[in-house]
């Protein structure tokens, strides 16, 4: 037993302590989707166990993925980038034009032939996290210069998120957000913060005078409008909208309030009942109500912000600019991510429908969150073990 766990040791290479991170996520995804799942198992054929082993298929099949990942060099990462955004936007346009509509929006495609269905948004999170990160390293001299340095990358930026943005606002500005941030730990001059801060403030009112003067050219408005003025409304103590999402929320406060301070263990949870999504977008709330508000509440953030800190401690080590931007833009997405997750079920943010990183059931937001960590290992590795040409501009 012991040769067989040295032997994993000897190949699961780059930081341990993500990996045993991504563990530990892997095994409170399956115990809290096996007690959260009989609702729709209910509604299905009443069998939570072939539920169950999907998650266990998807949650393999990303594993192999971050495996096969993290044995590879970064340097090929960077030279993808560039052909992955391109995918990534002519995938976004194909869903736009024809994807399937599910709720009024258009997020998925269908796969011929194996009849999968893919959120395009995923992929084109990490391609453009991806591409960004590569901008910064081979723009790095001309920053200062905003026409040269970084009006290009803005331009990516705004293509993609501007894509998302009809289908799904949440994740177009999530996405926004990172990047920025990206942007300004890369080296992006102060003038240029504040001017970017700016033009974003202006798109995003340019997209609410759209969404008001024309309704039809931004079809889910509507939906975004009530949440914002739902949040706000509840915010200030004055609700003014009354929704679906309204009563979600108040159904996880519920549960968050039920469960206390301790753990009361798996299968204790009775909202898996009346909460709607216990096992995806109201997950957090589920995992509070069985496993208590300090072991499973700030026992994940705490997980996931480990998550963060682990990719800025490799991002410092790691000497190539590339390495650096990609294993930090992939943190950030993360744990951001996760924190919008579990800030809606406490009402620190309106509705948005993210599913929690690799906890969640299902979709292909599992499998690209373990790429994604895949990636941040294969940097870690590189930096831990000192393989291959990390310093200079070796990499283009």
């Amino acid at each position: 037993m012991n040769e067989i766990l040295a032997s994993i040791r000897e190949r699961l290479e780059g930081d341990r302590v993500l990996w045993g991170i991504a563990l530990v996520l892997t095994l409170a995804s399956l115990v809290t989707v096996y007690s959260a799942i009989s609702t729709l198992a209910y509604k299905a054929d009443g069998n939570s166990a072939k539920f169950l082993f999907k998650q266990i298929a998807l949650l393999s099949g990303g594993w192999l993925v971050m495996f096969g990942v993290h044995r590879i060099h970064f340097k090929y990462f960077s030279k993808l980038a560039n052909i992955l955004l391109v995918f990534a936007i002519a995938a976004l346009v194909f869903t736009l034009l024809f994807g399937t509509d599910i709720n009024d929006a258009r997020r998925w495609i269908k796969i011929p032939f194996i009849g999968l269905t893919v959120q395009t948004s995923d992929f084109a999170k990490l391609a453009l996290v991806l591409w960004v990160a590569r901008q910064l390293h081979v723009r790095k001299e001309v920053l200062h210069d905003f026409w040269q340095g970084t009006a290009p990358i803005l331009a990516g930026i705004a293509l993609v998120c501007g894509l998302i943005v009809p289908s799904d606002f949440s994740t177009a500005a999530m996405l926004g957000a990172i990047c920025f941030a990206m942007l300004f730990v890369g080296g992006l001059p102060w003038k240029q913060v504040v001017l970017m801060t700016g033009l974003a403030f202006s798109g995003l009112l340019g997209l609410y005078g759209v969404g008001k003067a024309a309704p039809d050219a931004l079809p889910r408005f509507a939906t975004w409008a009530n949440r914002m003025e739902s949040f706000t409304g509840f915010a200030t103590g004055q609700p003014q909208v009354s929704s679906d999402e309204d009563y979600q929320i108040e159904l996880a406060q519920i549960a968050i309030h039920k469960g206390g301070l301790f753990p009361h263990g798996p299968a204790s949870g009775t909202s898996r009942n009346f909460l709607p999504h216990p096992y995806s977008d109201m997950i957090f709330a589920f995992i509070v109500e069985e496993w208590g508000a300090i072991l499973g509440g700030l026992g994940l953030v705490l997980l996931y912000l480990a998550l963060l800190f682990r990719a800025s401690r490799t991002a410092i080590k790691c000497d190539h600019p590339f390495g650096q931007n990609l294993v930090l833009g992939l943190g950030l997405m993360i744990t951001v991510q996760a924190l919008v997750n579990m800030g809606v079920s406490v009402r620190l943010f309106p509705t948005t429908g993210q599913p929690l990183p690799l906890v969640s059931y299902g979709g292909t937001s599992l499998l690209f969150t373990c790429l994604s960590i895949g990636m941040m290992l294969a940097v870690s590795r590189v930096v831990l073990n000192g393989k291959g040409e990390t310093s200079g501009n070796t990499l283009k």
